[in-house]
């Protein structure tokens, strides 16, 4: 180039028939500069041009991460924005709608805690054909309500409270009102449903989520009955117990099964388990959600010096039955951080269907249904800026495998419910830590206490979404839906948790 510039400015200087005498030495100088400006920007314009989306080293480990031996063949949607502004720091396929599994529930949580606000509390209220008496006594006890986070212990506490009151027995019934809710227990879109407590099925009213625990261990010897028991320990529950104690050394085949029978359910544990085992928890859902939460109710109000004389029936309270009781149950804050931290498909269902009633229904509403609660719930992600695009919602869990949902929407309801003053901190704390609690407690060790999110896993499909810390204070917030992973979900299990880690590495 320096060249070429003398040659340009010797044949300005000396062209044929040119008179120097009369050009003055400052414009000379002047058109020297010409020149040259000229020249370095003509090779300017010839050189490579900085890339103005070069990525930084993190960004590259990020997008690397995205590339792991457990991805391939995968379907994915991802993507990395900083927190508190929409820049975009990593994407791939970010708008492309997969099965989210559970990660589904973030939306779900994001709506409820915009709409019914953090501290409010499902009230269970409890009724009487009149007033207690001197003696103590009632007739019929009519309970209603929508609770989804009535575990035997808030039956117990709403059975003290009634005690209080002055209650001592009931002469009637045990009348329970399930009306808030549609009659669908379980979602049609639901495949293979089976007994395992995360298929629990969905009613307003309900006791320990719709599940129980069979607590089993190995007996003495080998040949001895194992040692099973139901809790709560309720007449319900019918308990049948065939299972037989192995040698040491043999191959476990224990089951767990339960059926319902006429007024109750046959919980029968059959097979071999062997000697020497540690004792574990087996949890199964119930076929009748409101007959057991009617169980768990008799028995504490039997508890707590209460009698009950007759029996359980469904319907609403007398017309002029005497209010006994409003009992308020937890705060949807510690609700929604029981269903996110340990993925709880009940509540989220119940919260879903909740959504279309919203925080006071009217007398005589309809009954809410999962079309109606996931009607709602599109129409709150869209006041709230979600851009839903071609998003499916079936369902308020993520169970079925008819949802469809980007990272994108993920993304962005995160967003939008960590800027809520209102909401932002319980949906925060409501999320698992990596390596420390949760549904992450066991997973992301590399992440320790950096990643704050919800997982989400079918067969097929892993996801995770949140917020993440990196080791200088980078705050990002992310989604990862992978589905149909060629080397199956573990593998795939372990890349996400492998992107997670290179998210909070500076």
């Amino acid at each position: 180039m320096a060249r070429n510039l003398m040659d340009k400015l010797r044949r300005v200087n000396q062209p044929p028939g040119w008179r120097a005498s009369r050009m003055s030495c400052s414009s000379l100088n002047r058109l020297a500069r010409a020149v040259l400006l000229a020249a370095v920007s003509a090779a300017c314009a010839h050189a490579p041009a900085a890339r103005a989306d070069e990525p930084t080293p993190w960004e590259a480990s990020v997008r690397k991460a995205l590339s792991a031996r457990g991805f391939d063949g995968a379907a994915i949607s991802a993507l990395v924005v900083e927190r508190g502004s929409d820049r975009e720091l990593v994407s791939l396929d970010p708008d492309k709608v997969l099965m989210p599994a559970s990660t589904q529930k973030v939306l779900t949580a994001v709506a409820a805690l915009s709409v019914f606000g953090p501290s409010h509390r499902f009230v269970t209220e409890v009724r009487a054909s009149r007033p207690i008496g001197t003696d103590g006594a009632v007739g019929d006890l009519f309970v209603s309500g929508g609770d989804p986070a009535l575990t035997s212990e808030q039956w117990w506490r709403l059975a003290a409270d009634l005690r209080a009151l002055g209650l001592r027995e009931v002469r009637g019934e045990l009348v329970l009102d399930d009306g808030l809710f549609d009659e669908e227990r379980w979602n049609a879109n639901w495949k293979d449903v089976t007994a395992r407590a995360y298929y629990a099925p969905v009613s307003p009213l309900s006791a320990n989520y719709g599940a129980f625990r069979v607590r089993v261990a190995p007996g003495a010897a080998a040949g001895a009955p194992v040692l099973a028991s139901i809790d709560p320990p309720v007449p319900y529950l019918r308990l049948e117990n065939e299972a037989r104690t192995g040698p040491a050394k043999a191959a476990s085949s224990l089951a767990v099964d339960r059926e319902a029978v006429a007024g109750a359910e046959r919980v029968r544990v059959s097979g071999v388990l062997p000697l020497g085992t540690a004792p574990d928890d087996v949890w199964r859902s119930v076929s009748d959600p409101l007959a057991y939460a009617a169980a768990v109710l008799r028995l504490q109000l039997e508890a707590n010096g209460i009698h009950v004389a007759g029996g359980v029936r469904r319907g609403a309270a007398a017309p002029g039955a005497s209010v006994l009781l409003s009992f308020e149950g937890l705060p949807l804050q510690e609700i929604a951080s029981l269903f996110l931290k340990y993925s709880n498909n009940f509540i989220a269902e119940c919260l879903l269907k909740w959504l279309a009633l919203g925080p006071a229904p009217a007398p005589g509403a309809k009954p809410a249904s999962w079309a109606a609660g996931s009607q709602a719930l599109r129409a709150k992600l869209q006041e709230l800026g979600v851009p839903l695009g071609e998003t499916q919602l079936v369902d308020g869990s993520g169970l079925s495998r008819a949802n469809r949902v980007s990272a994108r929407v993920l993304v962005e309801a995160l967003r939008r419910g960590d800027a809520n003053f209102d909401a932002g901190p319980e949906l925060l704390a409501g999320l698992p830590i990596a390596a420390l609690d949760g549904t992450l407690k066991h997973r992301a060790a590399e992440a320790r206490g950096r990643i704050r999110a919800k997982t989400g896993s079918l067969d097929g499909v892993t996801s995770l979404a949140g917020f993440a810390r990196s080791e200088r204070g980078r705050d990002v917030v992310f989604a990862v839906l992978v589905n149909g992973a060629r080397h199956g979900d573990a593998a795939a299990a372990a890349a996400v948790d492998d992107f997670a880690a290179a998210l909070v590495r500076d």
